[in-house]
């Protein structure tokens, strides 16, 4: 059997208007990035085309950005180019809550459901090249009972953060046969893979960012940085966003970029409502928000 060293209790500790105030003298105190707020305007392709909330948003090598979105006229996924043209739509009728959506080393695009807990892989054209039942869904009053985001690691390994009532890391092979599962959470929302294959998760809910290796073994846990939505690796960096804990999902927060070592604040940017967060090569952010929102951080 593994030994798994686990750093995180299911317990919730409360969150309280002391914990936010220190968050926000340290974002305050750290470096501002030299980053200016636009708003990504999606022209639709037909009539009666409408973007709804857009849970998650990638950007594959070629700079095509696709977006996952829960609206009801426009297909799940979108992609567009960078002057908001859709260049293709699909996904209808496969979705149930939209969450996630990653472009894999290898160029395929990965979406998440967090009420199915189904996982699909398409080709950056749309067509499904596999699909991952998760399943064991728990009973929470909630429609929100399944998978939250996915990273992938060597050899095609697939990494799952279940975070809705399971709080727990799945691993898959690349053509889908899970593996194990371990951890102990409270909700693991965002999971990502550093380039010496050791993963991020942030524990939204614990107000967590925690750092293992592909087994499970607790590394490093950074505090402090609050409700934890996003967690993404680029540009040597470890980039989240997030907001005070004792308030609201969609509360003004910010995208941060960490020292993946020391959990330090190494920038910060204002951002309100952000669930995902994209990185550019050229350190720009991509982000949706509520109500229906795509904010772009530029340089």
């Amino acid at each position: 059997m593994l030994r798994l060293l686990l750093a995180t209790m299911t317990i919730l500790a409360q969150p309280t208007p002391e914990e936010a105030a220190k968050l926000r003298a340290r974002v305050a105190a750290a470096p501002k990035l030299k980053l200016r707020k636009t708003e990504l305007n999606v022209k639709p392709p037909r009539a009666g085309w409408e973007l709804g909330f857009v849970s998650s948003a990638a950007v594959d090598r070629k700079g095509r950005i696709y977006l996952l979105q829960r609206g009801l006229t426009a297909q799940p996924v979108v992609v567009v180019d960078k002057n908001g043209k859709v260049l293709r739509e699909w996904g209808k009728g496969l979705f149930k809550i939209p969450h996630s959506i990653r472009v894999a080393p290898d160029g395929s695009i990965w979406t998440v459901d967090s009420a199915s807990s189904m996982i699909y892989k398409f080709t950056p054209e749309g067509k499904k090249l596999l699909e991952i039942s998760v399943g064991e869904q728990p009973k929470r009053n909630s429609d929100f009972v399944g998978t939250a985001d996915i990273t992938f690691g060597p050899d095609g390994r697939l990494f799952i953060a279940d975070g809705y009532g399971n709080k727990r890391v799945l691993e898959y092979t690349a053509d889908g046969k899970r593996v194990k599962q371990w951890g102990e959470f409270n909700l693991p929302h965002g999971i990502a893979m550093d380039t010496d294959n050791t993963l991020f998760i942030a524990d939204r809910e614990n107000g967590f960012v925690q750092h293992f290796t592909l087994d499970g073994t607790f590394i490093s846990k950074f505090e402090g940085l609050g409700k934890t939505f996003s967690v993404t690796i680029a540009n040597g960096a470890l980039w989240i966003g997030a907001q005070p804990r004792n308030e609201p999902n969609g509360a003004p927060g910010w995208l941060m970029k960490i020292n993946r070592k020391t959990g330090d604040i190494e920038g910060a940017v204002a951002s309100t409502g952000h669930h995902s967060l994209a990185v550019l090569p050229n350190g720009e952010l991509i982000t949706g928000v509520r109500p229906n929102q795509i904010l772009w951080f530029r340089n």
